[in-house]
């Protein structure tokens, strides 16, 4: 399907409002395979991959700032005819869905953030300053479609328990990485991290009114746990919802719980929409 004039993969499944389910950084579509057909029993599921990663579109001059994410994300719901959904982000696509929603809140029924990127999680800056250097933002997309074998690895690390990441799933995370403007684009996307979280952190207070649900796994080594009661507090209708035992990707751990943890925040936001006025 194209939208504003890029090409992008979806899946699609089910039938009813509609919910539509944001991947992180380096993923894609593939990370909600397990929770689809849950989801899909009582909702229709959109699940994209976002330009710049998975198979859709790698162009080197996507806008890399995450308000360029969120554009590129309301286009996608113009292209599918979504009028308002609830959505689903996970990692920095909790942070595009937030965005989003600061950008056009009539869009936007609720938000699932699952362990969303946000300025308060000190877990990865070393890495991040790294990659702000220009002479290793240059070298690391080459560098790292050559490492191939440390991909997996990478992958592990986002599991509570890494011996839970089978190899089918392994090579499904890996498989899109050694598209060229992938790890381009994931590079640019670092360069103007802290002007990002920034621009996220003064959102907050515009969405404060939207139903949030904060999902975190209680084992996550990339966000810091810690930073969801910073964020509860700047979203004062939002929940916390903690999976014991998962790490950084819970619908990929345990896709029953999690299925079962949004299905029933989306019927309590949906009594809400539906409930008539006090009397």
């Amino acid at each position: 399907m194209l939208a504003d004039g890029l090409e992008m993969r979806f899946w699609r499944a089910g039938s009813g409002p509609a919910v539509v389910l944001v991947h992180g950084l380096l993923g894609y579509s593939f990370s909600w395979r397990g929770v689809i057909p849950l989801l899909a029993q009582e909702r229709e599921i959109f699940a994209p991959d976002m330009p710049g990663a998975g198979f859709s579109e790698c162009l080197g001059g996507l806008d890399f700032r995450m308000i360029g994410a969120a554009r590129r994300l309301l286009a996608f719901l113009d292209a599918a005819g979504i009028a308002s959904c609830d959505l689903v982000g996970s990692s920095y696509g909790g942070s595009t869905a937030v965005m989003l929603a600061g950008l056009v809140p009539s869009r936007v029924r609720s938000l699932v953030l699952v362990s969303p990127a946000n300025p308060w999680s000190k877990i990865g800056r070393k890495r991040l300053a790294v990659l702000k250097n220009p002479l290793v933002a240059f070298l690391f997309p080459t560098a790292a479609r050559l490492a191939r074998p440390l991909h997996k690895r990478s992958v592990r690390r986002m599991w509570g328990d890494p011996k839970l990441a089978d190899q089918e799933t392994l090579d499904g995370y890996v498989r899109p990485l050694i598209r060229r403007g992938v790890f381009e684009h994931a590079v640019n996307i670092v360069q103007t991290w802290h002007e990002d979280m920034a621009e996220l952190e003064s959102i907050l207070p515009k969405i404060a009114g939207i139903p949030t649900l904060l999902v975190w796994g209680s084992k996550d080594r990339l966000v810091d746990m810690r930073s969801a009661d910073i964020m509860s507090k700047r979203l004062p209708s939002a929940r916390i919802a903690v999976m014991e035992g998962a790490g950084h990707l819970p619908y990929e751990e345990n896709p029953e719980e999690f299925s079962r943890i949004v299905r029933e925040f989306l019927r309590d936001v949906r009594s809400l929409y539906t409930a008539g006025p006090a009397r």
